[in-house]
């Protein structure tokens, strides 16, 4: 007994409890390492795999946030079987960080060979414009014919993506195949193109959309025009839209994986480890796109600043704020969020957004907003990553494609497109000067590419200020005829109101009478000389200018008819009876 305490005295329990593991063998350690890691990854990368296996890989609702009454759901959306079953990922890739990472290294795009257009706006900018055209729509000189009646898609792409993103290419080539012509509205300095102003585009710059879009609609007015933005460019195209209200030729809109809140997103990209790896991807792209421009950057802003960024918040404060000229970052973010502008979009819109986007967080959506607008329907998946949404084992589609594809084509077919409102105003000029003609486009030494034409790369801004000087030359005549038509109203009215003068005293009644008469002449002088110019140039409205004039000028002409009556009563009235 004693000898029994003794050897068991002789071994702490760490000592026992290490020759016990010894015993375990290496390959159970291995197992149990790998099942640690794997539970890791899975919660790292959110994986979802094992749910959809439980669920039967029948995928995830789409679920639908709209306003009850709203006709563009009831006659447009709940037509969409999209809309109304199920999104499944692709298996292999069932992650948001999985998906949205193959969709920028690989993609799977189809291949097809973009045309080129180059527009100048009105600030010098220059933006590429790359066509995808339909079959038989082109014209002789290689772009879309002026009477072309197709559908027209404008795509406006992502932060540091144009028309060669994958995502791109795959809504390009879908709508393309259904018979619409197709433009990506690349932003300024991206899609090989230099920046030739002292303006950049970021996550609130509508200028360049709003041109574009105005340009095509001026260039192609019997083609319906359809936008589709994604991530910034859904912000864009969704703040554009509040901006314009009723007065955009736009007839239906979709916005994919919007940030909507750039405040919260800002937050949001920052908080766990995951997210500061993709802040840190974007603000990589974002210091590359820098590079290409650096003498235009080194200028305008503090390029020093700009190298040592590791944020898409550091860039915004080194760059973006500086050439847009916000106060702060934060200014910047809450005045260029599209979700402030959501309540005043009048064009039919489709939003669809990620529950699980990695970069475009969940809590910036804006559900009541939405919910409370009629002219938008809000789908949601709680699968498909930022931009991604793969399905089918070979991931080639991208669900959202259809989903908008089968949207905006049923929009076509219903009488719930928008219809813009007429605009008084006269269309700017650099609409019909703007775009530079092919082939005319000038290779620069970096390989970046600037419009040009045969006198250089002012001719442009040279034709818009000669259509301005021509229309102002053309308002002075017509201000010079206003002069003179002001001249002769006046002294018509001058010998009209010396009359009186010339007539001999009249009792002081008369004499009263006669200056109301001529205080109402000088009353409708000016009625009467709005007539006559607008009559001499708006001879086929001569009867609705009169019935105006007549409404306006009523009380006054009521008042004298009244006096003119009364003195005729008084004089015609028999004398009373004389009393018994």
């Amino acid at each position: 007994m004693e000898a029994v305490a003794a050897g068991g005295g002789g071994e702490s329990a760490v000592e026992l409890l290490l020759r016990a593991a010894a015993l375990v063998p290496l390959e159970h350690y291995a197992l149990a390492a790998l099942a640690v890691v794997s539970v890791l990854v899975y919660r790292f990368l959110e994986l979802h795999v094992v749910g959809d296996l439980l669920r039967g890989f029948r995928g995830g609702r789409v679920e639908l946030t709209f306003h009850p009454a709203s006709e563009i759901y009831h006659g447009v959306a709940s037509k969409c079987r999209s809309l109304h079953g199920r999104y499944l990922v692709t298996p292999w890739i069932a992650s948001p960080h999985l998906q949205t990472l193959f969709l920028g290294i690989c993609g799977r795009p189809p291949s097809f060979t973009y045309k080129r257009q180059l527009y100048t706006a009105h600030d010098g900018g220059t933006v590429a414009l790359d066509w995808l055209l339909a079959i038989d729509s082109e014209d002789s000189d290689g772009i879309l014919s002026k009477d072309a009646s197709a559908p027209l898609i404008v795509i406006v792409p992502g932060l540091t993506s144009d028309s060669a993103a994958a995502y791109v290419k795959h809504l390009a080539y879908s709508m393309a195949r259904k018979g619409c012509n197709t433009v990506v509205s690349n932003h300024r300095g991206l899609g090989g193109v230099s920046i030739t102003s002292d303006c950049l585009y970021n996550a609130g710059f509508t200028q360049d959309v709003r041109e574009v879009i105005n340009y095509l609609h001026h260039k192609y007015p019997k083609a319906p025009m359809l936008c589709v933005g994604t991530s910034i460019g859904a912000n864009i195209l969704v703040k554009y839209l509040g901006e314009e209200g009723e007065n955009t030729p736009v007839a239906g809109a979709a916005a994919i994986c919007s940030p909507w809140d750039l405040l919260v997103g800002d937050r949001f990209i920052s908080r766990k480890l995951v997210q500061r790896l993709y802040d840190k991807a974007l603000a990589f792209g974002l210091k590359g796109y820098a590079k290409l421009h650096q003498p235009v950057l080194a200028r305008l802003a503090n390029w020093e600043g700009i190298k040592k960024s590791r944020s898409i918040r550091d860039f915004d404060h080194h760059a973006t704020c500086i050439v847009a000229k916000y106060e702060t970052v934060d200014t910047y973010y809450r005045r260029c969020s599209s979700a402030s502008y959501v309540g005043n979009v009048s064009v039919p819109l489709l939003c669809i957004s990620a529950l699980d986007d990695p970069v475009c967080t969940r809590e910036a959506i804006p559900w009541d907003e939405c919910r409370a607008n009629k002219n938008i329907v809000l789908a949601t998946t709680p699968n498909g990553g930022h931009l991604a949404f793969f399905q089918g084992l070979t991931a080639r589609r991208l669900w959202w494609v259809g989903a908008v594809s089968e949207f905006l084509f049923t929009l076509l077919d219903s009488k719930h497109m928008h219809q813009q409102k007429a605009q008084d105003h006269i269309l700017h000029s650099s609409l019909e000067s703007s775009i530079d003609k092919s082939p005319y486009v000038n290779v620069m030494e970096d390989g970046m590419i600037a419009p040009v034409t045969d006198d250089g790369p002012c001719d442009d801004f040279t034709s818009s200020n000669q259509i301005v000087n021509d229309i102002k030359v053309d308002n002075g005549d017509i201000a010079q005829q206003n002069e003179h038509a002001k001249e002769i109203d006046d002294a018509n009215t001058t010998e009209v109101n010396a009359m009186p003068s010339q007539i001999p005293e009249q009792p002081a009644e008369q004499q009263g009478e006669e200056h109301f008469v001529n205080k109402f002449h000088d009353a409708i002088a000016p009625v009467k000389r709005s007539i006559n110019q607008l009559t001499r140039y708006q001879g086929k409205s001569v009867w609705l200018l009169a019935y105006i004039a007549f409404v306006t000028s009523w009380p006054l002409l009521g008042s004298l008819a009244f006096i003119a009556f009364r003195k005729k009563f008084r004089n015609n009235l028999p004398a009373k009876w004389p009393r018994r």
